[in-house]
């Protein structure tokens, strides 16, 4: 099995865009080291909303595809419509999957985000529906690029 890309160097960043996961379509930077990475989201759903998520990773294993788990806070704010308020949620994010070097500087990130919701204010000012208590598995997808 030939050695992970990441493998060779001990610390960069790789930047992308994904889909699904904390958002339908974002962009991503990812600065990684010899211990795992550290990655930066920031994304919409409608385009009336904005995402951000900080999360630290884990890869594990050797060879072109590692698993990875990972832990850490995302952010959603909605921005408000007539009569409304702006929507605010904080979410722990535990993203478990596979990170994949298809080519060279190439990766494709494929992972099942674990989410709990911490905090909620709706953009209903009459709506003071506490925060679900289960988690909810988002999938997502990402194609990152090593920036040399």
């Amino acid at each position: 099995m030939a050695p992970h890309a990441l493998d060779a160097q001990e610390e960069g960043l790789r930047i992308g865009v994904y889909f699904g996961g904390t958002s339908l379509v974002g962009v991503l930077f990812d600065y990684f080291d010899s211990t795992g990475s550290t990655e930066i989201t920031l994304g919409t759903f409608s385009f009336r909303d904005l995402s951000v998520s900080v999360v630290r990773r884990q890869r594990f294993g050797g060879g072109d595809v590692q698993p990875t788990v990972g832990l850490g806070l995302w952010a959603i704010t909605a921005l408000p419509g007539e009569e409304e308020r702006t929507g605010l949620a904080l979410v722990a994010r535990a993203p478990v999957g596979l990170d994949w070097n298809v080519s060279g500087n190439h990766f494709l990130t494929l992972d099942a985000n674990l989410n709990r919701a911490l905090y909620v204010r709706r953009t209903d000012p009459e709506d003071a529906t506490p925060p679900a208590a289960r988690i909810i598995p988002l999938p997502g997808v990402a194609w990152r690029w090593l920036s040399n």
